[in-house]
């Protein structure tokens, strides 16, 4: 089974063919002119980092095709792509490969 490490707490899940287990990143606390903003205020985020990555998409013909993302990689989805859980305390999203929208360079 595959280990996906958050923060401080273990999330245990495999996630299974192309579908990828996504840590969102923290919504911003301030603007960049510097003014606090409410939790009803903030954006719901759209980058996340990778915690756990499925073996990839099973073809007609038997044959799994690579992943192009893997575990630890910063990625960008779409505002409402995936299904939003909570596995043993956390809040993650699982989403297809294919939801997603670029992988943040570093």
């Amino acid at each position: 089974m595959a280990t996906a490490t958050a923060t401080a707490a273990k999330v245990n899940v495999r996630p299974l063919d192309d579908r990828l287990v996504v840590k969102p990143l923290e919504a911003e606390d301030k603007t960049k002119s510097g003014i606090f903003l409410p939790e009803s205020a903030k954006e719901k985020p759209m980058m996340g980092k990778v915690l756990a990555a499925g073996p990839g998409k099973l073809s007609d013909k038997g044959v799994r095709a690579a992943m192009s993302v893997k575990k630890g990689d910063t990625v960008v989805y779409g505002k409402y792509s995936g299904t939003e859980v909570e596995l043993e305390g956390e809040k993650v999203i699982i989403v297809r490969e294919s939801e997603l929208l670029g992988v943040v360079e570093k």
